[in-house]
């Protein structure tokens, strides 16, 4: 017997049904790769602490601070409002702000002036670096 094998005889139930898109597997595949690609690519954000944020924020944290520098700064610039052993004035109390904000936070609380009513201040990166590791070192 050569020949073509016998087609299987299919219930009228099935034989009713649709036929499969021909270009809906391909179409799946596609959809399925683009959503792996966006999902690896936003956990790359979040994951790689140095593609978020700004470049001023960036440069500041690559930088080591000084503590002695940043009092003086300190003292110059934020004493006025948040007293001289930074225990607070017109502004909150500062000592532990570095257990309750990160880094990028106090950048940002700094640089925005975002709660009135403290002004914006945006110092060179090391200035901000220095003032972090005055910061760092309030009990």
């Amino acid at each position: 017997m050569t020949g073509t094998p016998p087609t299987p005889e299919l219930s009228p139930e099935v034989a009713s049904l649709p036929a499969p898109a021909a270009g809906r597997g391909g179409a799946f595949a596609a959809l399925l790769v683009v959503v792996l690609a966006a999902s690896l690519l936003m956990g790359a954000v979040l994951a790689l602490p140095g593609l978020r944020g700004d470049p001023y924020t960036r440069t500041t944290l690559a930088l080591s601070g000084s503590v002695e520098n940043g009092g003086r700064l300190f003292r110059l610039n934020c004493a006025g409002c948040h007293g001289l052993a930074a225990q607070g004035l017109v502004g909150p109390n500062l000592h532990g702000v570095d257990r309750r904000k990160n880094d990028r936070q106090l950048i940002q609380q700094v640089v925005s002036g975002r709660t009135p009513p403290m002004p914006r201040f945006q110092p060179e990166p090391q200035a901000m670096a220095d003032l972090l590791a005055f910061l760092h070192s309030l009990p």
